[in-house]
């Protein structure tokens, strides 16, 4: 195994710990790398930073009330991680109804201060022809900056990278931060891997309500975020109560109409009796 390749796994291993996990010391070079969630913290808006073609935009142009939105740190001139993560992400995305744009906004920012609009045009042109998907260039945004804003970013949710002066390379973790629309962190989801009924889970929770079907928000109740799985998986307890409750009304149900057919059939005899036979 390379190097590089060592690094990423290291990286990624952080990323997807349990909180709490008893961790080994972290090489120097790694140390301030992982994922410290933020959950309910809030995106710091008025940052402001260059989109793909070169037009200053604060972030909360990507964050306008209506749409959940996808976060990713990457950088655009990475060996090999964030080429793996994004790859993974339209792996998923591929499957998923939903389109960057009408449903929900993606936004990529580049961990390098160093990087050119111009580089962020190309790796967005590059992705969008892997992803395949119509209309979705207006819903996936790639994004430079200064360094301070990208400190700032980084910082408020809480995405931990390390440059490494000797290799010219950025050590960092993989994680798809979901923020709700007015611009709260909730959810994050790890790894180089997103399975499309995760995305879609991850989006309806952090959409609120504002996308998603009736069906997916009964699956929210059903099913709950597993760090560890990196999956949404079920619930049990709240599967038992549902099926409780289910069985509640069926029971019910059957009582209401048996209560409605001995009614009428009671004011039906009541009736005959009240006439008699007829002639």
């Amino acid at each position: 195994m390379t190097r590089a390749a060592l690094t990423v796994a290291v990286v990624m291993l952080l990323a997807t710990s349990a909180p709490g996990q008893r961790q080994e010391p972290l090489p120097p070079e790694l140390e301030g790398v992982g994922i410290t969630e933020k959950l309910d913290a809030r995106v710091p808006l008025d940052l402001e930073f260059l989109d793909e073609a070169g037009n200053t935009v604060p972030l909360r142009k990507y964050f306008d009330g209506s749409r959940p939105v996808m976060l990713t740190l990457n950088y655009y001139s990475c060996p090999m991680l964030c080429t793996l993560q994004l790859n993974g992400l339209i792996a998923g995305l591929q499957d998923l109804a939903w389109t960057p744009g009408r449903e929900f906004e993606m936004v990529t920012v580049s961990i390098n201060p160093l990087e050119t609009p111009e580089l962020a045009r190309l790796k967005k042109q590059t992705y969008l022809d892997a992803y395949g998907r119509t209309g979705a260039a207006a819903g996936w945004h790639f994004l430079v900056g200064r360094e301070d804003n990208i400190k700032r970013l980084a910082d408020a949710v809480g995405f931990g990278y390390r440059y490494n002066e000797q290799r010219k390379e950025y050590a960092h973790a993989a994680a798809v931060m979901l923020a709700t629309p007015d611009g709260r962190l909730a959810r994050y989801l790890y790894g180089v891997e997103y399975p499309t009924r995760t995305l879609r889970l991850g989006l309806a929770e952090a959409g609120e309500g504002v996308v998603g079907s009736a069906a997916d928000q009964f699956l929210l109740y059903c099913f709950h975020y597993d760090a560890k799985a990196n999956s949404y998986v079920m619930a049990a307890t709240t599967v038992m109560q549902a099926g409780g409750l289910l069985t509640l009304l069926l029971f019910g149900g059957w009582l209401l109409a048996r209560w409605v057919r001995d009614a009428r059939r009671s004011a039906s005899d009541r009736a005959a009796a009240v006439t008699g036979p007829s002639a």
